[in-house]
């Protein structure tokens, strides 16, 4: 590791990563973007899955002040997060094949809908079989990924594919597999993540696309306001009357 403290190496790592995404997947933030412009204005509802701290990055965009009103999260039982006890079973869950298309005959996602799907290896059962099952309901798939993974690592469905396999759009975050910046001589293991920043990065990256997207062609996004801000709450209020029967977190 160069000069430096360390958390000046990991800011300037965490730059540049986010530089080479700009550079790299601006392409796919368009096409992402596109698709969930393209469902809103078809009527379709949002939604966003991830599994222990890939459900950082999913949660982020939902009932999010600046972000589409549309955005839902969906939630598998103990693994939206580290709440579940012990943490170990959320890790164990995103290996159960069957859990992921039970979830998704169990929620309100449909034919017409999209669906993002973050997953940093992506080599677990429950993202792969969750975009399988999603785009054979007629669902639109967005995969969120380091798609090092894929070349590094062995996958942990029957299928022997990634969730990059099996989405309409791919966003690859760079990261190395490992998800650590940092090494140190003193220090036993590679430290400091940064799939979080990243990963929250290209998502607001896709939904600003999106906002934009239907913006242009006339349509008003359905954005909320902070409920901090004067007028916030009336302004969400109309968003939700509106859009009602297509926010799920509302109910």
């Amino acid at each position: 590791m160069s000069d430096g403290t360390p958390a000046d190496l990991f800011l300037d790592a965490a730059i540049g990563l986010l530089r080479r995404v700009r550079e790299e997947e601006s392409g796919a933030v368009a096409a992402a973007g596109t698709l969930l412009a393209d469902t809103v204005e078809s009527g379709g509802r949002l939604f966003a899955f991830g599994a222990g701290h890939s459900s950082l990055a999913a949660q982020d965009v939902v009932y999010r002040a600046g972000g589409l009103a549309l955005m839902n999260l969906l939630a598998v039982p103990g693994v939206v997060g580290v709440d579940v006890t012990p943490a170990v079973l959320g890790s164990a869950l995103e290996r159960v094949d069957g859990l992921a298309s039970a979830v998704l005959d169990s929620s309100p996602l449909r034919d017409g809908d999209a669906l993002v799907i973050i997953s940093l290896s992506g080599r677990n059962a429950l993202p792969v079989e969750m975009a399988l099952h999603a785009r054979a309901l007629g669902i639109k798939v967005i995969g969120v990924t380091s798609v090092a993974y894929a070349t590094e690592t062995a996958s942990r469905h029957s299928s022997g594919t990634f969730l990059k396999d099996h989405c309409d759009v791919v966003l690859d975050s760079k990261i190395a597999v490992g998800d650590a910046e940092l090494t140190l001589d003193t220090v036993p293991a590679p430290f400091a993540p940064a799939s979080t920043v990243v990963t929250s990065a290209l998502m607001q990256s896709v939904l600003a696309t999106a906002a934009a997207t239907l913006a242009d062609r006339g349509v008003e996004p359905p954005l909320l306001r902070s409920g901090n801000v004067d007028g916030g709450h009336e302004w969400n209020a109309r968003i939700m009357e509106k859009y009602g029967d297509r926010i799920f977190y509302h109910h």
